[in-house]
């Protein structure tokens, strides 16, 4: 493997590795990262790290802040609102361009994520379930860049509910709002199911600012 190569390896692992601190909320908002200091833990040169934050940057999970270098981005009221704002434009967008191309497997996927939410017993298990109920609305839209915008927003949600089970506890519970969507598209009701799809995740966004 090549120098560039070994380099673009690392700072994948760096931004992997920092991202799940960051979204588990074991670095917490506003907390510095230097450079030093992650080069020093991963064993590696400047260069890697430097990558894993502009990939940090990019899925806003950092921010480059003049004179105070590389931090946590901020989990605030304004942060949250943009999430949510975004994600419920973008995903309604991506489901209705995903729903002309679901078939039978497709719908099945859909359901066994919300089953494995259904079922989860830590809040790691749900969110990952939850992450993929999400995931399977949106895959099918063959959109990539709409798709990898998503990606990231699904990040910053995932901060915002390990955020609020930090806050207010968690318990298991049958996500209502994620069977109520599925029924739609089982109907082919696709206005309804975007007008819940929006309606569910503004409610997140009420629930974490509300936690916060």
């Amino acid at each position: 493997m090549t120098v560039e190569g070994e380099n673009t390896t690392t700072a994948a692992r760096i931004a992997d590795a920092i991202a799940d601190r960051i979204i588990s909320g074991a670095l917490a908002p506003d907390a510095p990262l230097r450079q030093d200091h992650v080069a020093r833990e991963f064993g590696s040169s400047h260069v890697p790290v430097r990558e894993a934050f502009r990939q940090l940057e990019a899925q806003h999970l950092v921010v480059a802040v003049p004179r105070r270098g590389v931090r946590v981005a901020p989990l605030d009221t304004k942060s949250v609102k943009e999430i949510a704002e975004m994600r419920a434009a973008l995903e309604v967008v991506a489901l209705r361009n995903a729903a002309p191309k679901f078939t039978s497997a497709h719908l099945a996927r859909i359901e066994l994520s919300l089953i494995e939410a259904d079922n989860a017993e830590t809040i790691q298990e749900f969110e990952a379930a939850n992450r993929a109920f999400h995931q399977a609305l949106v895959s099918p839209c063959a959109m990539p860049r709409l798709l990898a915008s998503l990606d990231g927003l699904q990040l910053a949600n995932s901060r915002l509910v390990f955020a609020m089970a930090r806050s207010a506890g968690w318990q298991p519970r049958s996500n209502q709002d994620h069977r109520l969507i599925l029924q739609a598209l089982r109907a082919r009701s696709l206005d309804q199911a975007c007008n819940l799809l929006a309606r569910h995740i503004q409610t997140i966004e009420r629930l974490a600012i509300s936690a916060s």
